[in-house]
């Protein structure tokens, strides 16, 4: 069985959804306001609020507040995890189709015979 990483899982799940996609693009470029943030999505603020608590539980955004001010910023190094998680995932299938492709090649050469 394979083994199940919760911290893996909590970053796909905040990639998942197509807002926190959109919200990790716009902080790329820069820190930004919560309500920055907000206007774009065309979502209450409660409602944009809900997807930044899933973003920094995963641990791709860090928020710090200066009065009634919250601001957001990007975590790349935070991405690492899953990198590497596909990373690994492409080398397996790779190594599966090479190996795939040699016994086609092999079945092909016996039939040529």
């Amino acid at each position: 069985m394979a083994k199940h990483d919760p911290d893996l899982s909590l970053l796909f799940h905040a990639l998942a959804d197509p807002t926190r996609r959109s919200i990790l693009t716009r902080l790329a470029e820069r820190p930004a306001r919560v309500t920055e943030l907000a206007g774009p999505t065309g979502l209450r603020l409660p409602t944009v609020m809900r997807h930044l608590s899933v973003l920094e539980e995963a641990g791709l955004i860090a928020t710090s507040k200066d009065g009634r001010i919250r601001t957001c910023a990007i975590v790349p190094e935070a991405l690492e995890p899953a990198r590497t998680w596909i990373d690994e995932q492409r080398a397996i299938w790779e190594a599966r189709l090479d190996r795939l492709d040699a016994f086609v090649m092999n079945v092909m050469k016996e039939r040529a015979k």
